[in-house]
């Protein structure tokens, strides 16, 4: 179950880390997997995606960090409150009337793996 646990919590931080490049650097392009229709063109369309950006990098690297300079326990409950992100968007493309398969197919499970992943290293039972 720890390697289990372990490349997850891998596999999630350097996901969204390279997620959040996108982001940053191709904007337009990396907000068509997400779920939702395009933001309407605008003058600051493209430095509003690249907000997320920062703040993707950032989750990953805050995970890294803790994975790094930390014990499991706290990597685990560090994910655990970070899978709320893709809880929350799998709600907001929903809600949105979004891409169901989105929502469900990369939000939700990406919350349900961070879930699984975190439990272990929390409870000990790694």
């Amino acid at each position: 179950m720890y390697w289990f646990s372990m490349s997850i919590v891998l596999l999630v931080s350097v996901g969204i880390i390279l997620i959040g490049l996108m982001y940053l650097f191709n904007p337009r392009a990396a907000a068509t997997g997400f779920g939702l229709p395009l933001p309407e063109a605008g003058a600051n369309t493209t430095w509003w995606l690249r907000l997320k950006g920062v703040r993707d990098v950032v989750s990953g690297l805050v995970v890294l960090a803790l994975l790094t300079w930390s014990g499991t326990r706290i990597v685990g409950i560090a994910l655990l409150v970070q899978a709320v992100t893709p809880l929350g968007d799998m709600s907001t493309v929903l809600g949105a009337k979004g891409s169901v398969k989105h929502a469900f197919g990369i939000h939700g499970l990406t919350a349900a793996l961070m879930i699984l992943a975190a439990l272990p290293l929390i409870t000990g039972a790694v």
